[in-house]
């Protein structure tokens, strides 16, 4: 076990340092972390929707709360009257969740920026920018009629340019972004490539001083303005550039190939149980030598299983089916209750079987935070950090509550995540809310706990015998 620990000491700890702190990487890192408050109040309007419209609609079919024949439209009478709630939860998803790509291209330009130390304001205008110009601004309207037009008027709409397919017409409209096709969950790779070319080419000419220079006597807010004209252009027609070669050569916008070709495939690779064991296998290991591992790995976790989060979050306000089994917060609903390792399983194993005095000292103090998912103080005070009898079940039962998880998402027994619950909230509570008020998710994540108990117990004795020792 020491030979084990002293060769990842050796050479994955270094490798794994050095990413933690790889400032493009911290950047991106950052930048999902930014977006927080949108992220959250997105989620909770998406919750408040699930509890107020779709969980009753789907459970409420009969009884004294159940409408029938309702004028209103209503099926329920718990819809019925929250219907001004429903309706503003709406309209806080679509300035939150429904733009996360905007919304993440503006805090990406701002954390690279401040990364090559410039003015990150200028750095998320930039980024913005970038983005916003690569969107497609036209789409196809589609209209689906009650009869068949009559042979005059398809030949009008068919000169004007309209295509008529049995009772659906459609047409071409230009000069709008098309607001649900780009700027969620789809074109966050987009935000995120156009956000590192524009910001890094935006800051190399700052910190060369291809600026305006103003006189001294200009004030600070102006003179910082006018330095950042030259590299802004510069940023902005190099992404230009990009998108223009793109389209005459491959014959697409850039947005929809990327989508095509790399958003979705990375997307279904990040539905297999493999996937899922490495990210899991990769973030405890680091953990288990004092690196955030989570951290480490967020721009993974967020930037392929997060959008997939987004994607399931949209889909499941509007009604539509649930693209993705497995998503972000599949992991913290499920996998690690208590913080990495279950070490919320770890402490109770603490309580029940620990002789050692210093091991319920930590318990005990350890316990309250631990509900909310909070483990540093059991990860540097028990320690799990660098312990040889902890690296086996820290990483072990993690996997096991991830393998128990996974299948049973992907068999049907559990409603995917579709809600981004915040991180401390407590394990039982986070997989119900998570998956919109499925109750087979307190069930799982139970189970989880049951057999995380199992692998922890049998290490916490032997810590007893080794204390005697």
């Amino acid at each position: 076990m020491n030979a084990l620990v002293s060769w990842m000491e050796r050479y994955i700890l270094p490798v794994a340092a050095k990413i933690g702190s790889q400032k493009h990487l911290v950047a991106l890192r950052d930048a999902f972390i930014s977006m927080m408050p949108a992220t959250m109040a997105g989620s909770v309007a998406t919750l408040l929707n699930a509890f107020l419209r779709d969980f009753p609609n789907t459970y409420i079919t009969k009884g004294p709360l159940f409408l029938e024949n309702d004028p209103g439209g209503y099926t329920n009478v718990i819809t019925k009257y929250t219907s001004a709630i429903i309706s503003m939860n709406g309209i806080v998803w679509g300035g939150t969740l429904a733009i996360m790509a905007v919304l993440f291209a503006v805090t990406l330009g701002y954390q690279i920026a401040k990364a090559y130390d410039v003015d990150p304001l200028s750095g998320s205008i930039v980024s913005l920018a970038a983005f916003l110009m690569g969107i497609p601004q036209s789409a196809t309207a589609t209209l689906t009629l009650t009869e068949a037009l009559p042979d005059k008027a398809a030949e009008l709409l068919t000169a004007a340019g309209a295509t008529i397919d049995g009772l659906n017409v459609s047409t071409g409209a230009w000069g709008y972004f098309p607001f649900s096709q780009y700027m969620g969950g789809t074109g966050l790779f987009t935000a995120m490539l156009f956000g590192f070319i524009s910001v890094i080419i935006f800051s190399k000419l700052m910190n060369k001083k291809i600026t305006i220079k103003m006189p001294d006597s200009v004030p600070p807010a102006v003179s910082k303005a006018f330095a950042a004209i030259v590299p802004g252009v510069v940023a902005l027609y190099a992404s230009s550039l990009v998108y223009d070669l793109f389209q005459r050569f491959v014959g697409m916008p850039i947005i929809d190939w990327i989508s095509e070709s790399i958003q979705k495939p990375l997307l279904q690779l990040s539905q297999g149980y493999g996937a899922v064991v490495v990210i899991v296998l990769l973030i405890h290991i680091l953990w288990f030598f004092g690196l955030h591992g989570t951290n480490i790995m967020s721009p993974v976790l967020q930037s392929v299983y997060g959008t997939a989060m987004v994607d399931n979050t949209n889909a499941f306000q509007q009604g539509e089916a649930i693209p993705y089994k497995w998503v972000a917060g599949s992991f913290e609903a499920f996998v690690w209750p208590g913080g990495a390792g279950v070490t919320l399983v770890l402490l109770i194993a603490v309580l029940l079987f620990s002789k050692r005095s210093d091991y319920r000292t930590i318990g005990k103090l350890a316990i309250g935070p631990g509900l909310f998912n909070i483990n540093e103080p059991v990860m540097f005070g028990l320690p799990v950090v660098l312990n040889p009898i902890m690296i086996i079940p820290f990483i072990l039962a993690p996997l096991a509550t991830a393998t128990i998880a996974y299948f049973a998402t992907i068999a049907g027994l559990v409603k995917p995540v579709v809600v981004n619950v915040i991180w401390v909230m407590p394990t039982v509570l986070s997989g119900f809310l998570a998956t919109g008020g499925d109750w087979k998710a307190i069930v799982l994540t139970i189970v989880n706990l049951v057999v995380a108990l199992a692998i922890w117990a049998p290490f916490i004795i032997a810590a007893n015998k080794m204390a005697e020792e």
